[in-house]
């Protein structure tokens, strides 16, 4: 089930990082802030329930989505009491954890206007369209990922570690020139006049040069 949630969450341009134990999970989540936490509660090692303790106990602000096998109320009712934000029981519907995993991203990161834009650039990030001039794009999940990010940032400079930490995960090379390939696609997409600028020794830009 893993390796299926994992994949599933990257073709919705998601960066997943996984974890197959207790004492992994609480490894990674020592040293990367999530926005979200998709829990088993019945993780080996160390309890998938002390697993939430401990993220919630930590501070980070990482929004926890328990999942298990176990789908009474009285389950449902210990999840939330061990500080999960949701709980979602199997066997489930992968188009609703989905759903759940969105929404949770948008509690545990600062509020986003629901159209980003700048200048003739607009992106729905909840219907997954963007359009320049009123021509629709057709962009593949990274490159739409991509193009949020820099949305969001409002004319902010975005480094490449920053994209490949918030579009990419763990099992992309740092040294990959994924971003670059990304961003040259991206930029044919838009068309002229270009939209997105390089700044030298930072990253990238939408906006005026």
């Amino acid at each position: 089930m893993n390796t299926l949630i994992t994949a599933g969450l990257r073709r919705e341009a998601m960066a997943v990082d996984t974890a197959l134990d207790g004492h992994t999970a609480l490894e990674q989540v020592a040293t990367t802030r999530y926005d979200v936490v998709v829990l088993d509660r019945d993780l080996p090692g160390v309890h998938g329930d002390e697993v939430c303790r401990r993220i919630v106990a930590g501070g980070a602000g990482s929004r926890v989505l328990m999942l298990t096998a176990a789908g009474t109320v009285r389950d449902r009712v210990e999840g939330l009491g061990l500080g999960a934000d949701d709980y979602l029981p199997k066997p489930f519907d992968f188009a609703e954890l989905v759903a759940r995993v969105r929404a949770l991203g948008r509690r545990s990161t600062p509020a986003l206007p629901p159209v980003l834009d700048n200048g003739d650039l607009t992106l729905d990030p909840n219907r997954r369209v963007a359009s320049r001039a009123g021509r629709r794009l057709d962009l593949a999940p990274k490159e739409f990922a991509v193009l949020a990010h820099l949305l969001a940032a409002g004319g902010r400079v975005v480094s490449a570690e920053e994209l490949l930490d918030r579009v990419w995960d763990e099992a992309t090379d740092p040294f990959t020139t994924t971003v670059k390939t990304t961003i040259g696609r991206l930029r044919a997409k838009l068309g002229q006049p270009p939209a997105i600028h390089t700044v030298r020794d930072g990253g990238y830009r939408i906006g005026a040069p």
